[in-house]
């Protein structure tokens, strides 16, 4: 199963926290969440196999604590 790590207010952030979290071997998903028609510009879920949440939600502390 996946898990939401975090939420993306848009596609290029959710594309950036993606591969930053993809750079420290988490697998990754992304997907729209709410409206669809929003395209890009809506925002996104971010998530990873639920056994990687601790890794991934303590990359996301580091990257944001910075």
């Amino acid at each position: 199963m996946w898990a939401v790590v975090d939420i993306a207010p848009n596609r290029a952030i959710a594309d950036m926290i993606k591969e930053l979290l993809e750079k420290e071997g988490l697998l990754v998903m992304i997907r729209p969440l709410g409206v669809p028609h929003l395209g890009a510009s809506g925002s996104y879920e971010v998530l990873v196999p639920e056994s990687e949440v601790p890794q991934a939600q303590e990359v996301l502390a580091r990257i944001m604590g910075s």
